[in-house]
This record gives structure tokens, sequence and C-alpha cells, in this order.
């Protein structure tokens, strides 16, 4: 098993996979935010172990920062290309995540399923909220360069505007 590291520990190559459980929430708002962010500089994926369908509030909450990801849906983890992912972010809190080769760089960022079954729907927008802008707190401190994705202490991305 690979060595987990804490959020932006280390470099990370130009393949990120964020995985999940159901990769029907954090894994797809990751998923979204970082393709915003990195564009085609780098790869991004995302999957799941018991993959579900893309939550509807997945869909609204990073509408309401201009990223569109209603055309993504949840996959399993067994139909990616392993062998050309360089780095898994799994995001997983109280579940057991899935896991990946040994050969990639592992960052954990363990956040709360906002769509879990103890949070009360009319909560839930508001979790998916927090979640989406904790994400983007994270992607803010990686950075693109030749060699692939760097933790950046100052919080932006490189060539990022915004």
């Amino acid at each position: 098993m690979s060595n987990p590291q804490s959020f932006g520990s280390q470099t990370v190559g130009s393949s990120l996979l964020f995985l999940c459980v159901a990769n029907s929430a954090r894994s797809q708002m990751a998923e979204g935010l970082a393709r915003a962010r990195f564009g085609n500089r780098v790869r991004v994926q995302s999957a799941g172990s018991r993959p579900g369908k893309l939550h509807p509030h997945a869909v609204a909450v990073l509408a309401e920062v201009g990223v569109d990801i209603s055309g993504q849906r949840a996959k399993h983890i067994d139909v990616i290309d392993q062998a050309n992912v360089d780095t898994v972010v799994t995001l997983c809190d109280e579940e057991v995540c899935p896991v990946l080769a040994d050969a990639v760089t592992h960052l954990a960022w363990p956040l709360a399923d906002p769509a879990g079954s103890t949070v009360p729907a009319v909560n839930q927008l508001e979790r998916f909220r927090a979640i989406r802008d904790e994400l983007t707190h994270r992607l803010d401190r990686l950075s693109v360069d030749t060699d692939g994705v760097t933790r950046r202490p100052g919080g932006s991305l490189t060539g990022d505007s915004g």
C-alpha cells in the first residue's frame, strides 16, 4: 500500500485521480474543480469502489461557481487505466476508500460525505457548498509546472487568473 501524505505535502504527477466510495459527490466535485483549474495540463479523473449516480447538489454547487459537471458520470475504479495514474487523492472520511498500486503518490484529503445519511435534507446544500469551498482551497495550494502538480505554499495556482 502507498504511504498517504497529508494534504499538499509533496509534488504530484501529471495525472490526478480522485477517489471516494460512490463517486457521486466529493470526487466528482474535485474532478470538475481540478479540470477547471488545470485545464489540459493535467489529466484529471475520478472513480469509486461502489459508484452511484452524480448527485444533483454537486452539479448545482459547482454551477454556482461557473463549473459544469453535468456531463460527468460515476465510474468504478476498475474502468480507470491505473498504469497512467501518477497521483491518487482519497476523499473518504469515515468510509473505507479504495486504494491503488504502490507506485503512485497518495494524498489523503478526508472530507465528510455531504450527502451522508445523517445529514438532514435541509442542510445538504450547505454541506455541498462547504465541501466545494474546501476542495477549492486545497486545489488552490497546488500548481502545475513541467514536472506535474506541485504544492504552493502561497495558495494560488501558477497561471491562474482568479
